[in-house]
């Protein structure tokens, strides 16, 4: 008989969440932009940026980039799995979920290389644009980070399980169609 639990999230996938969800909400709500703590927070989350997005390729099945990403057909399949009322019973990040993420670390380069811009390249001193750039990118992943934990609580009812808690734990409730993951 299958354990009540697996181990699905490794401790980097984990670590990488929790960094980048404290460095934003560090970032966006409490630090002034362009003070010393909003700039190495910034390379901070840029730096683990690079980690996770080596680690899709080397890390775990679940942290993998071949394991979730959102193909069409994927998308579509869970697209139709929600409007039916069905939920996909998968362990790691559901297709539409996969999407989110790979949006939310999109807005992230972009504001972390616009950040960096601003305070290295002199040529952009004072020029508008790299600031407007970094604003509209940390807005739009607030929105993507708005999104992404809805998503998760209302997947958590769906499925019957605490996602945000696997996210802590790096585990999750076995499903009862998926034993060998």
């Amino acid at each position: 008989m299958p354990s009540e639990s697996l181990r699905l999230w490794d401790p980097v996938v984990r670590l990488f969440h929790l960094s980048i969800a404290g460095v934003f909400v560090a970032n966006y709500f409490f630090n002034e932009a362009g003070d010393d703590w909003h700039v190495w927070l910034g390379y901070y989350a840029v730096a683990w940026l690079l980690v996770r997005m080596v680690w899709g390729f080397i890390g775990p099945r679940s942290a993998r980039w071949a394991d979730f990403w959102p193909t069409p057909s994927r998308l579509a399949s869970h697209a139709r799995s929600l409007l039916a009322g069905r939920p996909e019973h998968r362990l790691g990040h559901s297709p539409l979920g996969a999407l989110v993420m790979i949006l939310m670390l999109l807005a992230l380069l972009t504001v972390g290389l616009s950040g960096w811009a601003m305070e290295e390249i002199d040529a952009l001193w004072g020029a508008d644009w790299p600031l407007q750039v970094h604003e509209t990118a940390a807005d739009g992943l607030l929105v993507l980070v708005c999104i992404h934990i809805a998503a998760a609580v209302f997947e958590s009812f769906q499925v019957r399980d605490n996602l945000p808690l696997s996210m802590l734990t790096g585990r999750r409730r076995r499903l009862p169609d998926d034993s060998t993951r």
